[in-house]
């Protein structure tokens, strides 16, 4: 299938689609007319590429697990130890980046707080 049945089957723009194969994501044959051709199988490439994306993944990472995941439709699943390992490490290292997102959001609450406290102080006098 040509980029464009690509893109309608799995609701991603065909500058998405090119983007992923820029990233390694997606290896589509090219025609001797320069046209990328995809296989039927990259459908569910783009949508386990997309579920790994939700999920907080980057294209690098992706790129070298997506070889190791295997799926029923609806959740995937490492397939290979060094794979879940990656995803382990990477699931640590979001939940540091939520702990620092979560101080920071604090910190700029107590700053604002005390930035209406000042101006209501003002408005008193």
């Amino acid at each position: 299938m040509l980029i464009g049945e690509l893109s309608r089957r799995t609701g991603v723009s065909t500058r998405v689609l090119r983007y992923y194969e820029q990233q390694g994501l997606l290896h589509p044959r090219r025609r001797p007319s320069g046209y990328r051709e995809f296989d039927e199988s990259d459908v569910d490439t783009v949508r386990r590429v997309r579920m790994l994306l939700a999920a907080g993944l980057g294209t690098e990472l992706i790129r070298r697990v997506l070889p190791c995941m295997a799926d029923d439709g609806v959740i995937l699943a490492p397939t290979c130890e060094d794979m879940a390992r990656d995803l382990r490490r990477e699931r640590a290292r979001m939940g540091r980046a939520v702990e620092e997102m979560t101080a920071a959001h604090a910190m700029l609450d107590a700053i604002i707080r005390a930035g209406e406290r000042r101006t209501l102080a003002g408005a008193d006098h």
